[in-house]
């Protein structure tokens, strides 16, 4: 693929290397030229210094035939406004943005560009972690608007329907797994202690379900 990633700053570099690593075209551009720099030596794609907004700077870094743009700066006008001209004007198939105000969202999603909020899913990431031991996150969707976990029920629902243990609708059962075997539930297939259940829910959904299931464990 032909890639364009659009700021030079630690997620750009960590970013750009990746994908080129992997076989990737990757344009890199930055209006700093001393960001530029931080690119590793062995990093073999084209740089452009200059400002993303500028029509020769974009076309330069190849935007007329590129798969994919995403644009990584500290400035979420400059990634919005970036991403609308690849996205409207040059129609790039894939523009992704980095988000860096959780509060203003709003201006990606006014633009229906897809973006990835670092500050609100690294705060939910680390709130999760900070007191849930017993449901283990294995995917994140989106910006962890709905994620997938993995818990491991309880001995004293043992025997119990699936539906008793998912009251709340943002929770929803994908698999289950029993003595090494997986299946795919249905509200009445039976649960056993330790059994290991494969949910997707929103972060309110997945805290309504563990609340339930540890009240009966304290009762």
């Amino acid at each position: 693929m032909k890639i364009i990633v659009v700021g030079c700053g630690r997620i750009g570099v960590e970013l750009a290397y990746n994908l080129y690593k992997r076989g990737h075209e990757v344009s890199v551009i930055d209006s700093v030229p001393a960001a530029l720099n931080n690119l590793p030596s062995d990093f073999n794609g084209r740089t452009q210094e200059g400002d993303a907004l500028n029509q020769d700077v974009l076309e330069r870094a190849g935007i007329k035939t590129c798969d994919a743009l995403a644009a990584v700066t500290n400035s979420d006008s400059l990634n919005a406004a970036v991403s609308h001209v690849a996205k409207v004007y040059y129609h790039v198939p894939n523009v992704i943005a980095r988000n860096y105000d959780p509060h203003i969202r709003v201006l990606f999603e006014a633009f229906d560009i897809q973006d990835v909020s670092s500050t609100a899913w690294g705060a939910q990431r680390i709130e999760e972690l900070l007191y849930r031991t017993d449901a283990k996150t294995v995917f994140s969707a989106g910006n962890g608007e709905v994620e997938v976990y993995e818990l491991t029920i309880p001995d004293v629902w043992d025997g119990h329907p699936l539906s008793d243990l998912m009251p709340c609708g943002d929770c929803r059962p994908i698999a289950l797994t029993h003595a090494g075997k997986a299946i795919l539930p249905d509200p009445e297939t039976p649960v056993h202690g330790g059994d290991l259940l494969v949910v997707a829910a929103t972060f309110d959904g997945i805290e309504e379900t563990r609340a339930f299931i540890e009240k009966r464990k304290a009762a």
